[in-house]
């Protein structure tokens, strides 16, 4: 071996070795842009950014009554043109994209005044749209201006680095989420209001505050306890706040005092769950294989047992060797029954087999899950 090469392969195994810093937990003061350049490369795992809106108001808003609307109408949300705002948005986006890592995604929420630009910056950048999901207020805020339909939703996108990039989905945590039904794309919640309103002197210390909610099902969604989250707009800091009781790490980037100020307390208030809490549904290609016969050995179903589909049409009952035999007279495991029943090729007995409790049925996949997270080291 030659001494270039030594002195090569020394070079590459430096840079490997050398450990990425990331101010962890940390809120970055400064322009987002700049802050975001200063951030090693693919060292994040989801970031999830609430950009200006360049909402355009040409004025004050006031209601009927004539009392104020709280709007926003600070300088930050405030574009020359639309060129100086694309620009904006390609210069932020294309530094996000760097510093995610190749399994990371990024959720960009905005309103009809911005979405659009965003959503065509994002895809002229290799970005690839999984989603966009259409966040519908309960209760949203009247037009106060103009005869129009009320702005009752928000947009967010959800995209992935490249269209072959793989990306996390906890996709069963989701399905647990929605009472066993597969997540949709129309979310409901309330405007942040309540308690959550952080306020100083009376006065709402960010005009747009999003509901922990919202931000709690993204990151349930998209990530992993320990994994990076970045949020470049942090404003209050609900991302922060909502990262630290679900056991992510996260950096915020915000320029404004006031709303750094409002984060930091805020945050500090949050108590993150406890280990066990923090268990979510697994994928069933990573959950541990478990016989629907062990839950009968361990006492979680009872032999004798009667099972039933969702819509009540057909009916098993659980024999002691885990085995059901179905009113129709098959018998053998819970997915031999479940495709026999039906006279289909292939059956999942854990989401077809269902059991009643209180009136209400639950498939016997809760019972494999409540096992799984009592028997966990």
């Amino acid at each position: 071996m030659g001494v270039l090469e030594k002195v090569a392969r020394g070079r590459r195994a430096t840079a490997v070795e050398t450990p990425v810093v990331l101010p962890l937990d940390q809120i970055l003061r400064g322009d987002c842009i700049a802050q975001m350049k200063a951030l090693p490369s693919k060292s994040v795992d989801m970031i999830f950014a609430d950009p200006p809106y360049n909402l355009q108001l040409g004025g004050e808003l006031f209601r009927p009554d004539g009392s104020h609307v709280d709007a926003v109408t600070d300088d930050w949300d405030k574009f020359d043109t639309f060129a100086q705002y694309d620009a904006f948005t390609r210069a932020w986006l294309a530094e996000a994209r760097r510093i995610l890592k190749d399994d990371g995604s990024i959720w960009v929420i905005g309103s009809y005044h911005n979405i659009f630009r965003v959503g065509a910056a994002v895809q002229d950048l290799g970005y690839w749209i999984l989603n966009d999901i259409v966040w519908r207020k309960a209760n949203p805020m009247p037009n106060f201006r103009g005869t129009r339909f009320t702005n009752a939703h928000e947009t967010l996108i959800w995209a992935s680095t490249g269209e072959k990039a793989k990306y996390t989905f906890n996709y069963r945590s989701m399905k647990t989420l929605n009472d066993e039904l597969q997540m949709r794309s129309d979310w409901e919640f309330p405007i942040c209001g309540g308690a959550e309103r952080l306020k100083k002197g009376g006065v709402k210390v960010h005009p747009t505050q999003k509901p922990e909610a919202l931000i709690y099902r993204i990151l349930l969604a998209c990530t992993k306890p320990g994994d990076v989250v970045l949020d470049p707009f942090f404003g209050t800091g609900t991302t922060g706040a909502v990262a630290r009781r679900l056991g992510r790490r996260w950096i915020g980037i915000e320029r404004e005092g006031d709303y750094i100020e409002a984060a930091e307390e805020r945050i500090a208030a949050a108590l993150p769950l406890d280990e066990s809490a923090l268990a979510t549904m697994q994928s069933p290609k990573s959950q541990p294989k478990v016989a629907f016969g062990v839950l009968v050995e361990n006492g979680y179903v009872t032999p004798g047992t009667m099972l039933v589909d969702t819509k009540r049409r057909w009916q098993a009952m659980v024999r002691a060797d885990g085995s059901l035999v179905s009113t129709c007279g098959a018998s053998g495991s819970i997915h031999k029954v479940g495709s026999g029943v039906q006279g289909a090729p292939a059956c999942n007995g854990w989401t077809f087999w269902h059991y009643e409790v209180d009136g209400a049925l639950k498939p016997i996949d809760t019972l494999r899950q409540t096992y799984l997270l009592a028997t966990q080291p």
